[in-house]
This record gives structure tokens, C-alpha cells and sequence, in this order.
């Protein structure tokens, strides 16, 4: 059995057998857990933890797995889940899977598999934490902008030159290099290269203006 990373695991499982056996297995291989009966309590008493991943039932009472998994995303909270269920029919199958999860395991299953999915998830959740603090700070960066600044940043990403932009702007050529100057520098970056790839897969537009 490979030996697992350092990672959090959330067990939500409305079956008190099956939770305290995954919550000391999963314990003694040296994850930090946390066990929940409901998604009710789940919602209620667990904290957002990075790298983390859910390992979900998927038929409980009140609250399915699957209405938890949907109600996390309309949070916004997007740790990754592994579904587990000992019977679920198609439909609950094809609603899950559109959540896309790391895995759908079947009771019993092969603990390796159930390992394996949980590494992927925390390496998934790491992936998505790093992006989530890039976001941040490139949105703290956005906001040093004057209003200018930001109209001639975008302006740069297209791929406009100095004289584009001050023909865009209606400006002088000398003031579109000053303002593109001024972008680098708060955007910290030296290039527009660099520029360029900071800004990537990034919507400007989402980022707000205060």
C-alpha cells in the first residue's frame, strides 16, 4: 500500500460503523480527519481546509450526498469529493457525476482505491488552493490601478503597442508609456511577456474596481 501525503480528510457518513472505521484507519496512516454524521453537520461544524478532500455517502437521510455536493458548490466551496455508496440508481449516479467528483466508489470497496483517490483529491485541492491565492493577489495588484492604468492593461494583454493604445485612448504616445510603465511596475512584473503570463486564464472583468 503506497503511503499517503499529508492532507485532510472529511468523513460524511450517515452509518456509524463505516465512519469509525474509516475515521482510525485513515487516522493510523496519518491524514487528519474529521467525521460528520449528516450534511447538516458537515455544513454546520466543518472548517474549510487546504489541501483537504470529502469522502461522501451518497444516500443519507435529510440530506443526500449529492444535495451536499450541490450546496458546496453554490458556497463555493469546491474541496474535492469521492462519493461512496452501496446502492444508488442511475439517476443519482449521473446527477453526481455532474459534479464531477475524484471517484465513485462502490461498498465495499479496495482501500487502495479508496487511498488513491484521496491523493489525487489533495493534490486537485492544492492545485486549486495556489490558484485561488494567485487570484488574490493579482486581484490586490488589479486594484492599485487607476482607472487609466487598467483600461491600458488591457489594452497591453491584446497586444496593443504604445501608439495603438494612445490611438484607442485618444492620449499622447508619452502618456500611454507612462501608464504602461506604471502597469509593470504595480503589476510587478518587468516584460509584457511576464505580463502576459500572469494574467492568463485571469478575467479582468471579474476582478472589481474597489
Amino acid at each position: 500500500m503506497n503511503p499517503p501525503t499529508s492532507g485532510h480528510v472529511y468523513v460524511v457518513d450517515d452509518n456509524p460503523d463505516i465512519r469509525f472505521y474509516l475515521t482510525d484507519l485513515l487516522r493510523q496512516m496519518g491524514y487528519s480527519i474529521e467525521s460528520f454524521e449528516s450534511a447538516q453537520a458537515f455544513l454546520q461544524q466543518s472548517f474549510d481546509i487546504f489541501p483537504a478532500v470529502l469522502v461522501l455517502d451518497v444516500r443519507m437521510p435529510n440530506m443526500s450526498g449529492i444535495e451536499l455536493q450541490e450546496r458546496l458548490r453554490a458556497l463555493g466551496r469546491l474541496t474535492p469529493i469521492i462519493f461512496i455508496s452501496g446502492e444508488s440508481q442511475s439517476e443519482e449516479i449521473i446527477r453526481a457525476m455532474k459534479g464531477q467528483p475524484i471517484e465513485f466508489l462502490w461498498k465495499p470497496f479496495q482501500i487502495q482505491a479508496l487511498i488513491d483517490a484521496i491523493e489525487r483529491g489533495l493534490a486537485v485541492d492544492a492545485l486549486n488552493r495556489q490558484a485561488f491565492i494567485q487570484k488574490n493577489e493579482i486581484r490586490r495588484k488589479w486594484l492599485t490601478l487607476s482607472s487609466r492604468e487598467r483600461d491600458v492593461c488591457a489594452l497591453m494583454l491584446q497586444g496593443h503597442t504604445n501608439k495603438g493604445i494612445s490611438e484607442r485612448l485618444d492620449i499622447l504616445p508619452d502618456t500611454a508609456k507612462k501608464h504602461r510603465a506604471n502597469v509593470l511596475q504595480k503589476m510587478a512584473v518587468h516584460q509584457l511577456a511576464d505580463l502576459l503570463a500572469l494574467c492568463k486564464s485571469i478575467d479582468l472583468n471579474a476582478l472589481g474596481d474597489d
